[in-house]
C-alpha cells in the first residue's frame, strides 16, 4: 500500500517520499498543489484511486481501504468517484437550510454556469485547482450578462466558485462525498470598491429629475444608511414618527444575514418625507405608485441619471452617501455601525470615503490650540497646589510670550 502524487509534467505516479519525478526529473517537491493517488492490492490484484489535490483526504482514504482489508470487508468504492456534479446540485438545491438562502436563487444560477462549462457528469474526484482555474479562463472570456460590451468579472467568477465550495462542504458535512478538493482554492483579487458619493448639489439635480413615486424613496436612501431593500419593503409598522426624531426598526429577518435587528434614527427630512405620504393612513407599505407597491425602480432611475447628467453612480452607492454624511456631521464610527448594520470595521471603512475635504482639515502636532483654563482645572483636579499651578501657567505663558516677540 502506498501513497503517490502526480508529477504535473508527464502524469507518472511517484512515491510522495520522491523529490523529482522518476521519469522526467522533474522536481515535484515544490509543486503546491499536486494530485494524489492510492495504491493497494485487494486478493493479489493491483488498484489505484484518483483521490485529488488533498494530501489529508488521500491519507484518511488508505486508512479506510486498511481497515477494511485487515477486517476482511468489501472495499467501498471512493464517494468522490461516483457521485458527479449534476446529482450533487439537485440533491443541494432541495436542502431546507439552503433554500431559506436570501441568495437562493443566485446559488442556483451560479452552479448553472459550474455545469455548464465542467459539465454535469465531472464527478468530484475529477475536480481540482487546476480543472477550477481552467473554469475561470473560460469563464472570463465570456460576455456579462448585466454589464453591456463588457466581459465577466473576476467578482462574479468568485461568487460562482464560492457556490461550488459551498455545495461541496454540504456534502461532505451530510457524507455525500469524503473529501472537498477545492476546500483551500484561493479567490480571484477583485477592484470593486465603490468611491462614488453624491455631493448635496447633485442630489437636489437628481431628486428634481425623478418622477413622484421615486421622489421619497431616493430621501430616505441619501440619508438613512439602509439597503435597498429594507428601503422599497419597508412598511408602516417598521416606522416610528411620533418620537423625534422617530425611528425606523427592522426585525432581524428583515435585515442581511437575519442574525439582529436595527434600530435608525429618521433624518428630519425624511421624518417630513414620510409625515406626507398619503399611504401612512392605510398602513402597509410605506413605498407605493398608483396607489400600488413596487419592487423595481431601475428604468426610472437610469432615466432620472440621465437627466441629471450622473454618471458612475448605482443605487447601492446611496449607503455610502448616508454613511459618508454621517461620519462627517461628527457621528462615531460605532454609532453609525449601529444604525447601518455593519459588524467588521474593514467593511465600514468601505462605505466611509474619506474625500480631500476631510484631509484638508487635518490637525498637525504643535498647532493644537489649549484652553489655559481647561488645563488650569485639570491639574488642580489631579491634586496640584493651585497656587503651584497658576504661577507655573503664567510663567509659561510670559516664556511663550517673550519667544513670540
Amino acid at each position: 500500500m502506498a501513497l503517490l502524487s502526480e508529477c504535473p509534467k508527464c502524469n507518472t505516479r511517484n512515491s510522495t517520499k520522491n523529490k523529482l519525478c522518476s521519469k522526467c526529473g522533474y522536481n515535484i517537491i515544490k509543486v503546491p498543489h499536486k494530485t494524489y493517488w492510492i495504491d493497494y492490492r485487494v486478493n493479489g490484484k493491483r488498484k489505484r484511486e484518483r483521490i485529488g489535490p488533498s494530501k489529508v483526504a488521500a491519507e484518511n482514504r488508505l486508512r479506510k481501504v486498511q481497515t477494511n482489508i485487515v477486517e476482511e470487508r468489501e472495499i467501498d468504492k471512493n464517494k468522490n468517484v461516483k457521485v458527479t456534479l449534476g446529482q450533487l446540485k439537485e440533491w443541494y438545491l432541495e436542502l431546507p437550510e439552503v433554500k431559506e438562502l436570501d441568495s437562493y436563487q443566485g446559488k442556483k444560477a451560479q452552479l448553472s454556469n459550474i455545469l455548464r462549462i465542467l459539465g454535469s457528469n465531472r464527478t468530484v474526484s475529477q475536480i481540482d485547482i487546476e480543472c477550477v482555474n481552467e473554469y475561470r479562463s473560460l469563464r472570463s472570456q465570456e460576455p456579462s450578462a448585466r454589464r453591456k460590451n463588457q466581459l465577466t468579472t473576476p467578482a462574479t467568477i468568485n461568487r460562482e466558485v464560492a457556490a461550488l465550495k459551498h455545495l461541496l462542504n454540504r456534502a461532505l458535512f451530510y457524507g455525500k462525498i469524503e473529501s472537498n478538493p477545492v476546500a483551500k482554492i484561493a479567490m480571484l483579487k477583485e477592484d470593486n470598491v465603490r468611491e462614488r458619493v453624491l455631493s448635496d448639489v447633485e442630489f437636489e439635480c437628481l431628486l428634481d429629475c425623478s418622477p413622484i413615486h421615486l421622489k421619497p424613496v431616493l430621501i430616505t436612501a441619501f440619508y438613512e444608511p439602509m439597503r435597498k431593500d429594507e428601503i422599497i419593503k419597508l412598511v408602516w409598522s417598521e416606522v416610528d414618527l411620533k418620537g423625534n426624531p422617530g425611528f425606523i426598526r427592522l426585525a432581524a429577518k428583515r435585515t442581511k444575514g437575519k442574525k439582529s435587528g436595527r434600530a435608525i434614527p429618521l433624518h428630519p427630512r425624511v421624518r417630513e418625507t414620510l409625515l406626507h405620504l398619503p399611504s401612512r393612513f392605510k398602513g402597509g407599505r410605506v413605498f407605493l405608485k398608483n396607489g400600488k407597491p413596487f419592487n423595481s425602480f431601475t428604468d426610472a432611475f437610469t432615466t432620472a441619471k440621465k437627466k441629471a447628467g450622473i454618471k458612475d453612480f448605482v443605487f447601492h452607492d446611496f449607503r455610502h452617501c448616508a454613511i459618508t454624511n454621517l461620519r462627517k456631521a461628527g457621528n462615531d464610527y460605532s454609532t453609525i455601525m449601529k444604525a447601518s448594520g455593519h459588524k467588521t470595521m474593514s467593511m465600514f471603512f468601505r462605505y466611509n470615503l474619506v474625500d480631500e475635504e476631510d484631509v484638508a482639515g487635518m490637525k498637525w502636532k504643535g498647532e493644537e490650540k489649549s484652553n489655559p483654563q481647561e488645563i488650569e482645572d485639570r491639574l488642580i483636579a489631579a491634586g496640584f497646589d493651585p497656587e503651584e499651578v497658576k504661577k507655573m501657567l503664567n510663567q509659561q505663558n510670559g516664556n511663550s510670550g517673550s519667544k513670540m516677540g
